[in-house]
């Protein structure tokens, strides 16, 4: 039990980052002077310094197994405090480079440690996420509060970034998950079952999961404050909103991932999502918004820890990690064509039809989540995504 409470404190304040910065994303573009284009692609450098840090993070993972993680979260710390400071696009994007080299890897980190403890006491994922959703709340709500005052972004930043140095001196102490795992992890090809197609189905759902999820994180504030009009401190409850539901739909699917089986409910809440976000997306006033930011952050909540957890779940214990960052980088893909896609969209055709767009990728994931032929099960609740044949010799698949 204290393993498995050791794990939450990193993606608690792994979302009390992201909540503080989808609540300062008008006051970094306003700070910086770039107009939507411009922050679009500056956006698109955070899934760009994802990409290539999450395989390497893997791989450390799982060599050194926790002390990494731990490393992993002081590099966001200092790369948190970047954005606040950039003027211009040019600084922005290497801020946000730098801010998405180092998330991708604590990402990475903190799904292995919970993909591990879910090896050994149960399912830990949905809560896990939970808890970064809480996080998002409560970043969301301080950034909100903060810039009501007439705080500067970079000020706003730092107690974030002091938690994620907090984060790592938790999670840095002596633990059993990941068990360090010297020469094992990447590379090892279909021995280890991080690099089989599957893993990479796997990746490509996730990063519909992603895009949708982070389309509303990056851009509900700019929504509020742009298009609805609404001052600097009304725009933060956008990502409040939607994070706060959230995290009440990871904690229901906690146990309905007993109840159901994985890939019907992965569907369900695609199309859940699909719909919260068309009605947000159109909404005529701040209320509505807000009522279909619940509605898509009620959907999107179980799609991507249900992804995650069965990448864990594929492979050997000594390549865990590698195989979380193999869905994952893959994943990361949305944060790459989604914030990014919504800012050059909304250049072009405004920002309700470019988040409009959004719920047709909700769809398409909600669609792709059904196979075509049942798959064995690996849960109590049914059949998984997708199902492989073994490739372990004399062993059964691992559950959830």
């Amino acid at each position: 039990m204290r393993a498995r409470v050791r794990v939450l404190p990193g993606f608690a304040v792994f979302g009390v980052f992201w909540g503080t910065w989808g609540a300062l994303i008008p006051e970094v573009q306003r700070r910086a002077r770039v107009d939507d284009g411009e922050l679009g692609v500056a956006v698109l450098m955070i899934g760009l310094g994802a990409l290539c840090s999450m395989r390497p993070a893997g791989a450390a993972v799982d060599r050194f197994g926790r002390p990494a993680v731990a490393a992993l979260l002081l590099l966001m710390a200092v790369a948190a405090v970047l954005p606040g400071l950039a003027r211009g696009a040019p600084a922005l994007m290497a801020a946000l480079a730098a801010l998405g080299a180092a998330s991708g890897a604590v990402d990475v980190g903190v799904n292995a440690l919970a993909s591990a403890e879910e090896s050994r006491s149960g399912p830990l994922m949905s809560a896990a996420h939970a808890c970064f959703s809480a996080g998002v709340v409560c970043g969301a709500l301080a950034a909100g509060l903060a810039l009501g005052r007439g705080l500067a972004a970079a000020a706003v930043l730092l107690p974030a970034a002091a938690l994620l140095a907090g984060a790592a001196a938790v999670i840095g102490g002596p633990g059993p998950a990941p068990e360090p795992s010297p020469g094992r992890g990447l590379g090892r090809g279909r021995r280890t079952g991080v690099a089989d197609r599957p893993l990479l189905l796997l990746g490509v759902l996730c990063a519909l999961a992603y895009l949708v999820e982070n389309a509303w994180q990056s851009w509900s504030a700019v929504m509020l404050r742009a298009v609805l009009h609404t001052g600097p401190g009304t725009a933060a409850a956008g990502p409040v909103v939607f994070a706060a539901s959230a995290a009440v739909g990871r904690l229901a699917g906690h146990g309905l991932a007993a109840r159901l089986p994985q890939r019907h409910l992965l569907a369900l809440g695609a199309a859940v999502a699909a719909a919260g976000t068309l009605g947000a997306a159109l909404a005529p006033g701040v209320g509505t918004m807000l009522a279909g930011l619940v509605v898509a952050g009620l959907g999107t909540s179980v799609c991507a820890p249900t992804i995650l957890s069965l990448a864990g779940a594929r492979a050997r214990p000594e390549a865990r990690s590698a195989a979380v960052a193999v869905v994952a980088s893959v994943g990361y893909g949305g944060f790459l064509v989604g914030p990014a896609a919504v800012g050059l969209t909304a250049s072009a055709a405004g920002l309700r039809t470019a988040l409009a767009a959004v719920a047709g990728v909700a769809a398409v994931l909600a669609l792709a989540a059904l196979p075509t032929r049942p798959a064995p099960s690996a849960t109590a609740g049914g059949p998984v995504l997708p199902a492989r044949p073994s490739v372990r010799s004399g062993s059964e698949e691992p559950r959830l």
